[in-house]
């Protein structure tokens, strides 16, 4: 159910984007960045997986090697398709395909203000490593072993 996006999923993918992360605009005051993420760019560039389920794309990361770690830039799924292990399955796959690459880190940031999230990236072994303001957007920081 995961693969590699093809250059036909973008439509839905950045659908995928609006409504996971549509929630948090009232929270931060604008949009999040993978709201804004060129996702036709991002698939060219090979970046994105999707899982790809009975309705479609349910969920994708973005990841690519930053510095010297595997680094996820987003990860989202549907709010209709939340509850049903698809994010675990997703950052599974992201973690996998880093080791794949010979990477030995994956590192990744939320924003501060997604305070469901600073509890989840440690439950999943991550370490917070950094706060900084990077683009008008407070994140966070976390890199885990692989």
């Amino acid at each position: 159910m995961i693969r590699a996006a093809r250059p036909g999923d973008a439509a839905q993918v950045a659908a995928c984007a609006r409504s996971a992360y549509a929630r948090y605009i009232p929270l931060i005051g604008r949009k999040p960045a993978p709201m804004l993420a060129d996702v036709p760019a991002q698939i060219a560039a090979g970046q994105v997986s999707v899982w790809d389920g009975d309705g479609g794309v349910l969920g994708y990361t973005v990841a690519f090697a930053h510095e010297d770690a595997w680094f996820l830039e987003s990860i989202a799924v549907a709010p209709e398709a939340a509850g049903h292990g698809i994010g675990r399955a997703l950052m599974q796959h992201f973690e996998d395909s880093g080791r794949a690459r010979g990477f030995s880190r994956a590192t990744l940031y939320t924003n501060a203000k997604m305070v469901e999230n600073l509890a989840i990236y440690p439950h999943l072994g991550y370490e917070e490593t950094a706060r900084r303001v990077e683009g008008g957007f407070d994140r966070v920081w976390f890199a885990k072993a692989l």
